[in-house]
């Protein structure tokens, strides 16, 4: 095979832009866990990355979005549990379900891990004001999301309870983390997350019932 022909294969060209993607986010991320997020520059992270800037900026349209990419992953995620739950479950019964699959498995979107960088990583997005502000905007989408799943109508009930939901999601997230960076022991910390995440959705659950959630 001719070498240059490699160059016009889409996939390959795709994975190579995957990583150099990735390549700039890491850089960035570990710039940004050493010396924080505001001390480090979008200049400083292109020369590190060995990009030019405009080079960056084709991959990330902001400097926060070299951080909060990685929350992508769960983009929507909350929609898909409600729309492939299995039958006679009902939403929350599905959402609940899975947080505690995902704290069982440490599944960082959960604040749940036993990795340093990870506890690291969140430090660095709920402590930095840019980063946290620029969150809201993936819990925007989330709970759009969610919202269709639980009516495609978009009805003030569901939009209701999709945000209920998001936030509280938020809040048990926060708390798992604040446990863990404080160094308390992982074990007692996801017992503790356990108990809450069936609270918070007892509660939920209560006002959902009445709107056929």
């Amino acid at each position: 095979m001719n070498p240059d022909e490699n160059d016009t294969d889409p996939g390959l060209r795709s994975l190579k832009k995957q990583r150099t993607r990735q390549a700039i986010a890491n850089t960035a991320i570990s710039l940004f866990l050493a010396r924080g997020f505001d001390q480090v520059s979008v200049a400083e992270i292109a020369t590190a990355a060995e990009v030019s800037k405009p080079t960056l900026f084709r991959y990330f349209a902001s400097k926060e979005e070299l951080v909060l990419h990685r929350f992508a992953d769960h983009l929507g995620e909350a929609g898909r549990v409600v729309r492939e739950r299995a039958a006679g479950l009902t939403p929350l019964d599905a959402l609940e379900r899975h947080r505690l699959r995902g704290l069982a498995d440490r599944d960082p979107s959960t604040g749940m891990t036993a990795n340093p960088q990870a506890i690291a990583f969140l430090r660095l997005v709920y402590e930095t004001p840019s980063l946290s502000a620029h969150l809201v905007d993936y819990l925007d989408a989330d709970t759009r999301a969610l919202t269709e799943a639980l009516d495609p109508d978009g009805g003030m009930a569901a939009r209701l309870l999709a945000a209920q939901y998001v936030a509280v999601r938020q809040v048990l997230a926060r708390a798992v983390w604040t446990r863990l960076a404080a160094g308390q022991d992982a074990e007692e910390v996801g017992r503790i997350a356990a108990e809450e995440t069936v609270t918070a959705f007892a509660l939920l659950r209560d006002g959902a019932a009445a709107r056929g959630f």
